[in-house]
């Protein structure tokens, strides 16, 4: 074997190096965006939890706030009702 064509077996092998080393950084590069992706969506989804979680607790408190209020005039109906009723057995109705 010559000079010359064990210099072109060694370009050869060098360029196949390169090309090998050329996809695992690329494929490192997707992953790491891949990763990076994921990290922004679970930090997004994190504070729209949290959001979620505050909108949440107001409309407990104002649904609280409601059934007390919807309690209030069940009762003052009531005590209404109970009083025509009584208005209307003195006056035979």
């Amino acid at each position: 074997m010559n000079e010359k064509t064990r210099v072109e077996m060694a370009l050869s092998r060098l360029d196949a190096a390169i090309a090998g080393l050329s996809q695992s950084i690329d494929k490192r590069q997707t992953r790491d965006l891949s990763v990076k992706a994921m990290q922004d969506d679970l930090q997004r989804m994190t504070r729209e939890r949290s959001d979620l979680t505050g909108s949440l607790e107001k409309e407990k408190a104002r649904a609280e706030k409601l059934e007390g209020a919807n309690e209030e005039v069940s009762r003052r109906l009531g005590a209404a009702m109970e009083s025509v009723r009584a208005v209307l057995d003195r006056h035979g109705g």
